[in-house]
């Protein structure tokens, strides 16, 4: 399995080559640049490898979870905890933060869910990032403390 995959890459690696040197021109408008067939063809290499890429790490990812009592419970707790931070995020989102008449007479047509979900979004991210920096803090204060 390992050979044929290096087989493939080195195909397309070899076609990506290829394809590289019959890249239009820098002169050719942009507009005919994008329809060259070499460049659409870079693309769907591109989209395949990013694929093949995203399936290998979602499958050897879950294959390692699945193979461990300890690695389960690890993200038993994970998603658990961002549940949490999610409907404490959910709970604190105000929906009437803006003027919803104002967004409407901008052409900005808004509801006040839309307004709640997108303040439960930024809270998530606020209290995930407070969660990382106070990880880095005590990871740095223990490391300095036990030397």
């Amino acid at each position: 399995m390992h050979k044929i995959i290096k087989i493939i890459l080195v195909i397309l690696g070899a076609v990506g080559a290829i394809l590289w040197f019959q890249l239009p021109s820098t002169d050719m408008p942009a507009g005919e640049a994008v329809n060259s067939a070499s460049m659409n063809f870079m693309f769907i290499i591109t989209y395949l490898l990013l694929g093949i890429a995203v399936a290998a790490s979602l499958i050897f990812g879950l294959v390692n979870l699945l193979t461990s009592k300890e690695a389960i419970k690890k993200a038993a707790f994970a998603v658990i905890g961002l549940l949490v931070v999610v409907g404490v995020s959910y709970a604190l989102a105000d929906g009437t933060d803006i003027d919803l008449n104002e967004m409407a007479r901008k052409g900005i047509p808004t509801t006040e869910s839309t307004v709640k979900s997108i303040g439960m979004g930024l809270n998530v991210f606020f209290i995930l990032t407070i969660i990382a920096v106070a990880a880095m803090l005590w990871s740095g204060v223990k490391k300095m403390i036990s030397k």
